[in-house]
C-alpha cells in the first residue's frame, strides 16, 4: 500500500462536534481536552518523532480554538491568535521546518498538515469574499460566515498534479531555481478551471519541458500544507524525448534511468539528489523505479 507522506493521521475527525455548539463547548471544557504545542507555525516534536501536546491552560488569552479531532474521546485542538494579525508565512524550508519534517512520524505529520493549513487559511480569509465584511468563526473552526450577507466560507485546498513524463525506461525530472546543488524533481502545477488531473499533466509537462505525453496514469495523492494544496502524482507517457526548457519555469530538466533512480533512492551516488521523503515525488520515483 503506497503512504505518502502527510497521511495516515489517527485523529477522528468528528465533523459531528463541528455541528453542535453545545458539544463543542463541552469539548473545550473537557479537562483531558489536549492543545497542540507551536512556535509560530513550526511545532514542537518529541525524541520518538511525535507532536507535542499541552493543556487547554496555555491557550492565549486571544485565541481562538479549533477543534483537530478526538482520539478515542479525548479532544484535541489547534490555537489561533486572531490578534496577532496575518503575520509572514513560515518558510517551508527554514532550518526549523526541515529538521521536524525529517523527524516526524508520518501519521504525526498529518496531524500537523491540517493543523498547519487550517491556522494558514483563517490568517488569510479574514473577510467576505462576497462583500468584504469581517466574517465570524463557525464549525469549531472548520468555517467562517458573513454576518452581512450569509455566506459561508470554508478552508481551500488547491489541487496540484505532480509528474514525471517516462520515455524508453526513463523518466524526466526538472530542478527548480534556488533548489539546493543537485536536487531534481517531478515536475508539478496547479490544475486550472475546466480542466481535468489527465489534462493538467500533459500541459504541465509540455509548457515546462516541451515534451508532450498520451497516456496518463494516476499513482497517489498527498496533502501539502505550504499553504493547502493537494498533491496528485500521476506519470505520463512520452511521445518523444527532446526537451525544450522553459527558462522561466525550470533552472534544468534531466532524463534519468530506473537504474540511477533506484541507486539515488537508496543512498547512492548518481546524476541527481532526490527529493525529501516527506514528499510525494520521492514517493513517485519510488513507485516508478519499482515497476
Amino acid at each position: 500500500m503506497i503512504r505518502p507522506g502527510f497521511t495516515g493521521g489517527t485523529l477522528d475527525r468528528a465533523d459531528r462536534l463541528r455541528h453542535d455548539s453545545e458539544a463543542f463547548a463541552a469539548a473545550q471544557g473537557d479537562w483531558r481536552a489536549r492543545l497542540l504545542k507551536l512556535d509560530g507555525l513550526v511545532p514542537e516534536v518529541s525524541d520518538e518523532g511525535a507532536l507535542v501536546w499541552t493543556t487547554l491552560a496555555d491557550t492565549p488569552g486571544s485565541a481562538e480554538l479549533f477543534l483537530l479531532g478526538l482520539d478515542g474521546d479525548r479532544p484535541h485542538f489547534v490555537a489561533w491568535d486572531s490578534a496577532a494579525g496575518p503575520g509572514e508565512p513560515t518558510p517551508m524550508r527554514s532550518p526549523a521546518m526541515i529538521q521536524v519534517l525529517s523527524n516526524l512520524r508520518p501519521e504525526e505529520a498529518s496531524t500537523y498538515a491540517g493543523a498547519r493549513s487550517l491556522l494558514e487559511w483563517h490568517g488569510r480569509h479574514r473577510h467576505c469574499a462576497n462583500c468584504g465584511t469581517a466574517t465570524n468563526i463557525i464549525r469549531a473552526g472548520w468555517a467562517r460566515k458573513c454576518p452581512n450577507c450569509g455566506v459561508e466560507h470554508f478552508p481551500r485546498v488547491d489541487p496540484v498534479v505532480i509528474m514525471i513524463a517516462e520515455h524508453d525506461g526513463r523518466a524526466l525530472l526538472g530542478r527548480g531555481k534556488g533548489w539546493p546543488p543537485g536536487r531534481y524533481s517531478a515536475l508539478a502545477g496547479f490544475v486550472e478551471p475546466g480542466e481535468s488531473i489527465e489534462e493538467a499533466v500533459a500541459r504541465e509537462i509540455m509548457e515546462e519541458a516541451g515534451v508532450r505525453v498520451g497516456a496518463v496514469r494516476y499513482i497517489a495523492s498527498q496533502p501539502w500544507p505550504f499553504p493547502s494544496q493537494l498533491m496528485m502524482a500521476c506519470i505520463g507517457e512520452a511521445e518523444g524525448d527532446a526537451l525544450t526548457v522553459d527558462p522561466n519555469e525550470l533552472e534544468d530538466a534531466i532524463w534519468v534511468s530506473r537504474e540511477d533512480v533506484r541507486r539515488v533512492l537508496a543512498g547512492g551516488e548518481g546524476p541527481f539528489l532526490p527529493p525529501p521523503p516527506y514528499a510525494i515525488a520521492f514517493t513517485l520515483l519510488t513507485e516508478w523505479a519499482g515497476e
